[in-house]
């Protein structure tokens, strides 16, 4: 059976800036954007760890980069 991939906050993020640096979104974009590049079955996972981090999916994808991180790029 495969294992379905865990979706971390670490792991979230880490595909929101290889989105980012791809062009593929903008830092402006509303995090519920990300739901068009990840597979709809695994969509609830995420969704489920960005709430249990106060992110809404409103809110935007720079929201979940913090500001140390963007210094580094």
């Amino acid at each position: 059976m495969i294992q379905p991939t865990r979706y971390s906050l670490d792991v979230i993020r880490a595909r929101v800036h290889y989105l980012v640096r791809e062009s593929v979104i903008s830092y402006q974009q509303p995090i519920y954007t990300l739901c068009q590049y990840i597979p709809i079955s695994e969509w609830v996972d995420v969704e489920r760890e960005l709430e249990e981090h106060n992110f809404l999916l409103k809110d935007r994808i720079a929201d979940l980069i913090n500001y140390e991180e963007w210094e580094n790029e």
